[in-house]
């Protein structure tokens, strides 16, 4: 059987923006602040992490009151978990945005799982989307992948493009069921109560989104949308 984990959203920077850059078509005009998060993943004999986050950050001072959890650079919000990141030995990238890695240089004992759509996008990426830079991934040990790919027992990515070329979402196993962390960027308004999707506000191709997005919804016990703010507030998943 395989380990039941448990995941650990720290929080390593912060954007402010508007709804409508999460959902496609929708809620603009309302500011809200989108959280960057690395998940770590705990349970088992490896020290996993799900994406490296943005390197630095100008926080204001009251951040914490007006997210309710507190948001570390990277290395600070490690040490919370009792980690460095030259212990961690596997980093699954959901996309390689530039908020989402560039702090890999740091874990330079990890192997590195990314999309080879992805990694090709990054390293020749269109002028429409302007947020690779290759330069994070220099002597990283990355590990390509292409699909549905298991990473360790208990542990698998799917493939979700659409948001990005070769975004991947990862499914963990835990106590409560199966726990995806959305490959594409988005918060609960994605995933309405009364069912449905909405694609993400920033994509490359909107029906890949979408259905990327339905996918995770039909899979999920429990779905994690990478820079939900509600995530940031739970010690962790399944509490």
């Amino acid at each position: 059987m395989p380990t039941n984990y448990t995941i650990h959203p720290l929080a390593v920077g912060f954007n402010e923006t508007d709804q409508g850059i999460l959902t496609y078509q929708r809620f603009y005009g309302k500011r809200i602040i989108l959280p960057i998060y690395v998940f770590a993943i705990m349970g088992g004999p490896k020290k996993i992490l799900v994406d490296t986050g943005i390197e630095e950050f100008m926080a204001p001072d009251d951040l914490e009151e007006r997210t309710g959890f507190p948001v570390r650079p990277f290395e600070e919000a490690l040490e919370t978990i009792g980690w460095k990141p030259e212990d961690v030995d596997i980093v699954i990238h959901t996309h390689l945005h530039n908020d989402h890695c560039e702090n890999d240089s740091l874990c330079s004992n990890a192997e590195f799982y990314v999309q080879k759509a992805e990694l090709d996008f990054c390293l020749n990426p269109h002028p429409i989307d302007h947020r690779y830079y290759a330069d994070v991934l220099e002597g990283v040990n990355l590990k390509v992948i292409e699909g549905d790919t298991e990473i360790v027992e208990g542990i698998n990515v799917i493939f979700t493009p659409g948001h990005t070329a070769g975004g991947q979402s990862v499914v963990i196993q835990t106590s409560g069921g199966k726990a995806i962390i959305t490959g594409l960027c988005c918060n609960s308004e994605n995933f309405p109560a009364g069912g449905g999707v909405i694609a993400p506000g920033v994509l490359l191709d909107a029906i890949q989104a979408y259905d990327s997005m339905t996918r995770i919804r039909k899979e999920a016990d429990i779905i994690i949308p990478i820079h939900d703010l509600a995530v940031g507030k739970m010690t962790k998943i399944p509490e």
